[in-house]
């Protein structure tokens, strides 16, 4: 029954247009995150893991968090599952966010071991998430922290395979939190799709439609796969690097129209990154090196919503992307009738609102 609620509220969602985005899905009806209540895991708190006391205040918002972000910590895929291993790594954690990041304790709610053994990360989240209306602040991604959870996934998943045992209790803590806090299953997010970031690394990060869809279904909730911006990394080359670097021109940069994501565009786009508050130290992954990458909210720092009668180098940019699509139209920096009716045409086939516009759903589109 509940895969048959999923399904169908993928088609009402996208026949009628509307769109999910990295800010989170709003198209769901009135009360359907409530859903069925969820009964707590095992969560093993501070104390339990003999954490050291926060070296300044935690901050507890009166509001409810809104979404759900998964990390990975990028520490060895380690195949110890003992509950003495996670708790371990609890405290490695702690140590490296206090003494190296300079923050008063674990960034992150909570973090999950390969073993599956769930623990509180900062101080209070457990109480915080129990009572289901409050959220701690943490300092896992950015702006988000004052409405995201932040879940640390024991393990590098660049290429290695997720563990069934965080599988499953990766499932259960996300069901269990949009339990408590009303959050709609399709707000579960990835570290990169705010941050210039690998983290969670692509095999968690392409698993995370499946957790959205198995959270979905455990809470009888309907779920829509967000939009999210793309992640580049050095020495990628393609239509979207071409984009990139017309958007960055459009900003004053300086760089080459090559379609490779080499240095100077790295360069020119890491300052982009810094203005949009999308790099910087970022939970236990910042031990894997986020240098010449670019995506997250960085992204909104270089494509302006455009439309009928606009030009220069985003509209350029725009028409790249749609002729890579299938959508031909010159590349000439004219927003002029053709490019506005390839644009709707462009909408209609990927599920918009068909306005003729290139907003923000549709720069995501373009660039996915």
């Amino acid at each position: 029954m509940a895969q048959r609620q999923v399904r169908v509220a993928r088609r009402v969602v996208l026949a009628g247009g509307l769109a999910v985005s990295a800010v989170g899905f709003t198209g769901l009806p009135a009360g359907a995150a409530a859903g069925r209540s969820h009964a707590a895991p095992s969560i093993a708190s501070t104390s339990d893991w003999n954490a050291r006391d926060a070296s300044g205040e935690i901050e507890v918002l009166d509001s409810k968090p809104t979404k759900i972000i998964v990390h990975h910590t990028a520490t060895p895929d380690s195949d110890d599952t003992s509950q003495s291993h996670a708790f371990e790594l609890a405290r490695q954690i702690q140590n490296y966010h206090m003494d190296s990041n300079g923050w008063s304790d674990t960034g992150q709610n909570f973090t999950n071991s390969r073993g599956g053994h769930l623990m509180e990360g900062r101080h209070k989240s457990l109480s915080a998430l129990k009572g289901g209306s409050q959220h701690v602040k943490g300092a896992h991604a950015g702006e988000q922290n004052s409405v995201a959870l932040g879940i640390e996934n024991e393990g590098t998943y660049t290429e290695a395979s997720v563990p069934g045992s965080l599988w499953d209790s990766l499932v259960e803590l996300c069901s269990y939190m949009v339990s408590q806090y009303g959050i709609s299953p399709s707000a579960i997010y990835g570290h990169r799709d705010y941050m210039s970031t690998e983290c969670p690394g692509d095999v968690l990060y392409g698993k995370l439609p499946d957790l959205r869809e198995s959270v979905a279904k455990v809470m009888g909730l309907p779920v829509v796969q967000p939009l999210t911006w793309p992640l580049l990394r050095p020495g990628v080359q393609g239509p979207e690097v071409t984009a990139l670097q017309m958007l960055l021109g459009a900003r004053g940069a300086s760089v080459p129209v090559d379609g490779v994501f080499g240095e100077s565009t790295q360069r020119a786009a890491s300052g982009v990154s810094v203005e949009q508050a999308a790099s910087g130290a970022s939970c236990f992954a910042s031990r894997v090196d986020p240098s010449g990458l670019f995506g997250g909210v960085a992204w909104e720092g270089v494509t302006p919503e455009l439309g009928a009668g606009a030009g220069g180098e985003a509209v350029r940019a725009a028409q790249v992307l749609l002729t890579s699509r299938g959508h031909y139209v010159p590349v000439d920096g004219v927003f002029g009738d053709r490019v506005v009716a390839a644009v709707r045409d462009f909408q209609a086939v990927r599920g918009l609102a068909v306005s003729g516009r290139v907003d923000r759903a549709s720069w995501q589109r373009l660039l996915s």
